[in-house]
């Protein structure tokens, strides 16, 4: 059972001061560094999207009782992982393990794990699998279309292309080095992610197959990308979106893409790294062998910011079973990660 006292533990894990540094400029409020263990009682529970916050009061090391805003994942997210709206109650006690933003001034932290009273424990991704193996439940998918989901090895490895695979130009590590993600992040202002970052977000996305075109919805921000099959080019003067102009091609099952007109992205691999407007993605879309999963093959192709072209293959897995929950996204409530 949890103490009704109230206490704060402080566990510092340092992994150096220079990686401390990088981890903050590339993009991340929140200090990994840092792990806190704080126990008190609910005093709120927001249950919104883009982020649920659960609101903690406890005592710090002087005595004085302050309230630990908590961020955590959206509501489809926590909803497959057994959380509801009445998960928690004001005054229920449990203890939240966080990691804080850097700012020290200030008592948001994003949520790691949390420990009710009968000694549950509660995360917001347990229903994601750390690998395709682990997500898929055995069905077979006849073609591309259906309900696909993103496992958190997926997520990983595309993220860790920053770090691979993507090489930026000067001009790209220069704005990367300027980036400020208090007030640039496209997540603070409800923008989504372009391909290939629209591939890596642990969310479930729904392809749908008509006869003159191929969608795919995704649950973040409720993003839909269109892809024409009809046998159109991409306009030489077409409008800049932040999806892009897609034309695609079926060779036997699979899908071959090439999207163009995409607008600018300020953060499109959620580093501070830019996306150019001149630059173009090619995907194709096929099934693995045991049709249990689809294989996204990806090259990005960007003057503007890319010293050379990178390639890369995601991993989506057949998910029929689960259902979209479109994830609307409150500006105001995206940003309060920053103060604002």
């Amino acid at each position: 059972m949890i103490k009704s006292r109230f206490t704060l533990i402080l566990v510092i894990a340092m992994l150096g001061m220079t990686g401390s540094v990088a981890a903050h400029h590339s993009g991340s409020v929140f200090n990994t560094d840092v792990l806190l263990a704080v126990e008190g009682n609910i005093s709120r529970f927001r249950w919104g999207n883009p982020h649920v916050y659960i609101y903690v009061e406890a005592r710090d090391d002087s005595g004085e009782l302050v309230e630990w805003e908590i961020e955590t994942d959206a509501t489809p997210i926590l909803t497959r992982s057994g959380w509801s709206a009445d998960t928690l109650q004001p005054g229920d006690p449990v203890v939240a393990r966080i990691n804080p933003v850097h700012d020290t001034s200030r008592t948001h932290a994003r949520l790691r794990s949390l420990t009710k009273e009968d000694g549950s424990i509660w995360s917001a991704r347990s229903s994601f699998a750390g690998s395709t193996s682990d997500l898929t439940g055995g069905s077979r998918a006849e073609s591309i279309a259906g309900v696909w989901a993103t496992p958190l090895s997926t997520n990983a490895y595309i993220w860790s292309l920053r770090n691979t695979l993507r090489k930026l130009n000067a001009r790209g590590l220069e704005l990367q080095a300027a980036y400020d993600i208090a007030t640039e992040s496209p997540a603070g202002h409800c923008i989504a992610y372009p391909s290939p970052g629209f591939l890596a977000v642990p969310y479930l996305n729904e392809i749908e197959v008509l006869e003159d075109r191929v969608t795919i919805t995704g649950e973040l921000y409720n993003t839909v990308r269109t892809i024409y099959t009809d046998g159109r080019e991409i306009p030489e003067d077409g409008e800049l979106t932040n999806q892009g102009y897609s034309v695609g091609r079926w060779m036997n099952d699979a899908l071959v893409v090439e999207t163009g007109l995409l607008e600018a992205h300020r953060s499109s691999m959620i580093d501070g790294s830019p996306a150019g407007t001149r630059r173009r993605v090619f995907e194709r879309f096929h099934l693995s062998e045991d049709r249990t999963r689809l294989l996204i093959d990806f090259r990005v192709e960007d003057p503007e910011y890319l010293g050379e072209p990178f390639s890369a293959t995601a991993e989506w897995v057949y998910m029929p079973e689960l259902e979209l929950i479109g994830i609307d996204c409150d500006p105001e409530v995206s940003r309060r990660a920053w103060g604002q």
